[in-house]
């Protein structure tokens, strides 16, 4: 019986105390941000509300705009095919590809030229170079090379995002305080302890700063992938609506394509209160 009241003691102590001006201060971040998501909910509403109207009163030209109630129709229409979760899973499979590969791969290769100073003066203007050039006008050289399917579209994602990643993350590399690193090697650490005792963990907010980059522009390079060489997916039916001057298909798809990089952000934001919350 004394162990228990001991260990309900002990529990007593270490549990944190929480005064009532923290209280008042988390209800009030609580409340803040309910009150951000109540407006941009409200903004959302009011756009498509006004979007709507604005159709029916043929302020715009419906067939040039579409409107949110012919979109939905073209949801259900494209359900009642069914082929609507197709053309979406496709373009999401290139998407997450891409941005996982184009992400590791940058990391990867941002790590070899801060180990090695020496290569990473002989191959930095040609990053600088690869970065600036469109990669838009390397497409149908990926599709010769590779040829017309998803791998010459993850290749065209990876084009776009892979050298951003490369210099993101490097440039996080070496903004590191040398201290630190003086520090480990005072203590005998070898490179690689400096790497991931001190370089990863420091630099962890830039490797997700380069994944919020990269959701953009893994969609970009995988629309742009499919507009060149696809058979289906969201970029294919863009490409088709226009053709045939279906309109609401262009809109509907672009709307999906707005709703799913939207999720794919939150996941990387996500991810980042994770990462934040175990980090020692």
């Amino acid at each position: 019986m004394s162990k228990l009241r001991l260990e309900s003691h002990l529990h007593i102590a270490q549990s944190p105390v929480i005064s009532q001006e923290h209280k008042g201060y988390l209800q009030r971040v609580k409340h803040e941000k309910r009150r951000i998501w109540f407006i941009q909910l409200s903004i959302l509403v009011i756009a498509l509300a006004l979007w709507e109207i604005c159709a029916d009163a043929k302020i715009v030209d419906p067939f040039i705009t579409s409107q949110p109630s012919r979109i939905i129709q073209t949801i259900i229409r494209l359900y009642e095919e069914g082929v609507l979760f197709q053309h979406i899973g496709i373009t999401c499979l290139e998407a997450v590809v891409g941005f996982v590969v184009g992400t590791l791969l940058g990391t990867i290769i941002a790590i070899i030229l801060w180990w090695s100073e020496f290569l990473c003066k002989v191959l930095e203007p040609y990053l600088v170079v690869l970065n600036s050039l469109p990669k838009i006008a390397l497409g149908p050289v990926f599709i010769v090379w590779i040829g017309a399917g998803p791998a010459a579209i993850i290749v065209m994602t990876l084009a776009i995002s892979l050298i951003v990643t490369v210099l993101e993350v490097l440039n996080g590399f070496l903004a590191i305080d040398e201290e630190m690193i003086k520090l480990i090697r005072t203590f005998g650490g070898t490179k690689f302890q400096v790497l991931t005792k001190v370089l990863l963990p420091a630099s962890l907010p830039t490797i997700i700063n380069a994944l919020k980059i990269n959701v953009g522009l893994s969609w970009v390079g995988v629309i742009v992938g499919e507009f060149l060489v696809s058979k289906a997916g969201l970029g294919y039916l863009i490409v088709y609506g226009g053709q045939v001057f279906k309109l609401d298909l262009v809109m509907t798809s672009v709307i999906i394509l707005g709703v799913a990089a939207t999720l794919m952000y939150q996941g990387v934001v996500y991810l980042e209160k994770i990462i934040v919350k175990n980090k020692p």
